[in-house]
């Protein structure tokens, strides 16, 4: 039998006696079709196949950088291995975590991971002219990472609340514009004095977006995209670095040897793979031409070694990856599970984004790593777990009846 909706409570449907309290939605009421027991397996597969020939392309792309810089080939592959099997367990442990304890403890978690971004000052080290690790032991954390899902999190805490007290408040400037606003300051503080352009502008489109779908008005919203990007421009241009980095994107040919080196050989790879590219391990750019082209360069490998059409087939497993996440919230149980996942399938997107854009020469140089691909223990974690988080949304995801 369908369960009947009881007008009590605005925020919550009723449900069959066996379901949880705890996936109780904070939604209009909705005529319930179905619930899921399962996590969502298309989405799930998805994540373990660009894992997978992510995990291919680091070895392929590392070893020898890794044999001549540790005289070990394997050497960068070994541990991404580790964190890959690590990461995949924590994939599935926070995919059997309840999202309503995000819920509850929204404001703590945000809370700790700001004052880790804090204590990168303190307990911080150098690392390329950029303080952005912390060092415990043999781990590092980069606490930006961290950052960027609580950003999520809080967010959509905040917007669930506000429209517990007026569903109208949020188009407000006091608490529909203002809180955002704040909010945003804050992060660009510690991140621009690391500093750490990528996170910056992550986290600043992640709130943006994160607005119009929450409902802000929109030429409001326009206003103040507007004005943030001209603030976050003019802020870059401040610093000889950014500086260099824009021009080496206008003109990479007039510095060759400095900072138009990278996006030239970025360039030369992906133009010397041509349609079905030179094969895999056959990459003549990572021969030390290409820096660190484990990194956030892996996609321009990927290109010389398997062509124009694995690339677009690489993007095509992304763009079905966003739009089944988009599913999933879509047919989320709650307001706060539909605004949770959604920021953290727009995380996803922008940076696969940035980092398609930089790689191929379309915007400058920002040092965003290609989700699943990009070589990295902690970055490799937290993007799973927030992964996982999408999987447990999935699990309670109910459609309406038409």
């Amino acid at each position: 039998m369908e369960p009947s909706v009881e007008k009590r409570d605005p925020h919550q449907v009723a449900r069959p006696p066996k379901i949880r309290k705890s996936i109780l939605p904070d939604k209009k009421p909705r005529s319930v079709q179905r619930l899921r027991s399962g996590i969502d397996w298309p989405f799930a597969i998805l994540i373990m196949i660009l894992l997978a020939i992510g995990t291919i392309f680091v070895f392929s792309s590392s070893y020898v950088y890794a044999k001549h810089n540790y005289d070990d080939s394997y050497f960068f592959i070994r541990k991404q291995l580790g964190w890959v099997l690590l990461s995949v367990i924590t994939l599935f442990l926070v995919a059997k975590v309840d999202y309503l304890f995000w819920k509850k403890f929204a404001p703590y978690v945000f809370l700790i991971s700001y004052l880790l971004l804090l204590l990168v000052f303190v307990f911080g080290a150098d690392a390329n002219g950029a303080k952005r690790w912390i060092y415990i032991g043999p781990f590092n954390m980069q606490p930006s990472e961290i950052v960027k899902f609580t950003t999520i999190l809080i967010i959509s805490w905040y917007v669930v609340w506000l429209e517990t007290k007026n569903r109208d408040l949020i188009r407000t400037f006091l608490l529909g514009i203002l809180p955002f606003a704040c909010l945003a300051v804050a992060i660009f503080a510690p991140l621009y004095f690391q500093p750490h352009l990528s996170a910056i502008i992550i986290i600043m489109a992640v709130i943006v977006i994160m607005m119009f779908l929450a409902g802000v008005k929109k030429n409001v919203l326009i206003i103040g995209g507007l004005a943030a990007a001209a603030v976050l421009v003019v802020f870059i241009l401040a610093t000889d670095h950014g500086q260099a980095r824009i021009e080496a994107w206008f003109h990479p040919e007039n510095d060759p040897t400095g900072d138009g080196w990278q996006p030239l050989q970025s360039l030369y790879a992906i133009g010397s793979g041509g349609l079905w590219g030179v094969g895999l391990g056959q990459s003549k750019q990572k021969h030390l031409y290409l820096p660190e082209p484990q990194n956030d360069y892996i996609f321009a490998i990927i290109c010389e070694e398997m062509g124009f059409v694995f690339a677009i087939g690489i993007i095509i497993l992304f763009l079905f990856l966003i739009w089944r996440g988009f599913s999933i919230a879509k047919n989320a149980p709650s307001k706060f599970a539909s605004l949770l996942v959604m920021g953290v399938i727009v995380q996803v997107g922008v940076q696969v984004f940035l980092n398609i854009g930089v790689v191929t020469g379309s915007l400058p140089s920002t040092g965003v790593s290609l989700p699943f691909f990009s070589y990295g223990g902690s970055s490799l974690m937290i993007l799973m777990a927030e992964m996982g988080v999408v999987l447990n949304v999935s699990r309670y995801s109910y459609s309406e009846k038409s």
